[in-house]
């Protein structure tokens, strides 16, 4: 008789737990896992997917706009808030049914339930309690929102999603990616709006260049942001709400939302009783083998606050499921791995900044290139192309590649495999370019800045 309930309970049916709990199952384990809220975590249900799907509806005012300068006259007049969230919820649903049907196609238990660890061995879900041998945290993270008069009036990514009618007006507060995207949508859809950050520039830990076109940019099309600023009281009104800044700012405003960070769920888990050490934000400390203190509980994903991206959460639960059930140990990399922002323009950006690399490497060759996209020569509009190499002048690595503009996160991809084969710049100026491609000047630039 097995001595546990199961070989592999997993808390959390995200990206991460999914993936690491259906490798499991294939490698023979008995495995169960629990979800207090959708199956498909925060990417699917409200992240990646259902932001994108918004970012996507926020580029055609301007498209059809655009499209003029080509010959088409106008093609929309009328835009409804609500079909668009009603055919995200749609897709949303879908993708849920999707992720239930992997889960049991792989003989997954599904318990739609909290889970909480009573001890090392036992989880808690609602009711009962169940038992397992090795047990995985993939509970992600949460909206964090400061502790100011008024909070209670703010809204956070997740009821930015669900809105059922759309505001006059905006102030968004933060600065990271979240932030810059969901200004772009509500501009984008006709929302007038005002983006509070606490530093000069956006996009704190991104390339130093990135982040200030990117913030001219974001001016130049209408967003306005409010550099050196931090909320220090929400008000409701008769009309809406009023935000005061540190700095004596006010702000009337219809809606308010943070997206100040996220940090991760695992209040009230039951980590600190059994002994599983957590920093001050409550991060799951881990080792290489995503192992925590205590040694048959680990944890992936955002809730180890590593690299906070969905595709390293999928990674890091295949690496554990193999490693541990399948006999085939390998580790999740954490190096030079690609990402984008959603902005507008959005970012592809791979390997180092040039403020990391100086770090490390001391002296770096800069090459950058700024022009207005071919298709901006017809519609006249004031929307650049920034494209930079940081290259190491000891071997000629490429060591970073960085992008905004348009398709920049789709271009962004192809970059990041060459930075993780290692390639130089006299291999990336060896490759012919397509033309006319925005794509090309990557192996076109010759010139040092």
């Amino acid at each position: 008789m097995a001595r546990y309930d199961y070989d592999l309970f997993v808390i959390g049916a995200g990206s991460g737990g999914v993936r690491a709990a259906r490798i499991a199952a294939e490698h023979g384990a008995r495995v169960g896992i629990c979800e207090e809220s959708r199956v498909g975590g925060t990417c699917v249900i409200r992240g990646c997917i259902p932001k994108k799907l918004l970012v996507y509806a926020s580029h055609f005012a301007r498209d059809f706009e655009d499209a003029r300068a080509y010959g088409w006259g106008p093609t929309a007049s009328k835009f409804d808030w609500s079909q668009l969230i009603d055919n995200k919820n749609r897709e949303i649903d879908r993708l849920n049914g999707i992720y239930l049907s992997l889960l049991s196609g792989a003989g997954v238990d599904l318990v739609e339930t909290r889970g909480m660890l009573e001890d090392a061995h036992t989880i808690r879900l609602g009711a009962r309690s169940i038992t397992a041998d090795k047990i995985l945290i993939a509970v992600g993270g949460w909206p964090w929102m400061p502790d100011i008069p008024g909070i209670e009036h703010a809204i956070s990514s997740n009821e930015a999603l669900e809105l059922r009618t759309r505001p006059d007006h905006i102030v968004i507060v933060g600065g990271g990616y979240i932030a810059v995207e969901f200004a772009g949508i509500f501009h984008g859809l006709g929302v007038e709006t005002a983006e509070m950050i606490r530093a000069e520039h956006l996009l704190n830990g991104f390339d130093d260049d990135l982040r200030e076109e990117l913030g001219a940019q974001m001016r130049a099309d209408g967003i306005e942001i409010v550099n050196r600023a931090n909320p220090i009281a929400i008000e409701k009104t008769g009309a809406g709400y009023r935000v005061t800044a540190d700095t004596g700012r006010i702000i009337e405003t219809d809606l308010v939302m943070f997206a100040t960070g996220r940090h991760p769920n695992t209040a009230g888990l039951g980590l600190e009783a059994v002994g599983v050490k957590t920093d001050r934000k409550g991060a799951v400390a881990v080792d290489a083998n995503s192992r925590s203190s205590v040694e048959n509980i680990y944890a992936i994903g955002d809730v180890t606050n590593r690299l906070a991206l969905t595709p390293v959460a999928i990674r890091e639960g295949h690496a554990f499921a193999d490693t541990v059930f399948g006999g085939k140990p390998w580790q999740a990399d954490h190096a030079d791995v690609p990402t984008a922002v959603f902005s507008q323009p959005p970012i592809g950006t791979a390997g180092l900044t040039e403020a990391a690399a100086r770090a490390q490497h001391g002296t770096v060759d800069i090459y950058k290139s700024r022009f207005r996209p071919l298709k901006h020569t017809l519609t006249g509009r004031n929307e650049f192309t920034l494209m930079k190499l940081v290259v190491d002048p000891a071997n000629g690595r490429v060591l970073g590649a960085h992008m905004i503009g348009a398709d920049a996160p789709e271009i962004a991809q192809g970059l990041g495999i060459a930075i993780k084969m290692g390639a130089t710049k006299a291999q990336f100026d060896a490759t012919v370019g397509i033309h006319p491609t925005a794509a090309e000047e990557f192996v076109t630039m010759r010139t040092h800045a």
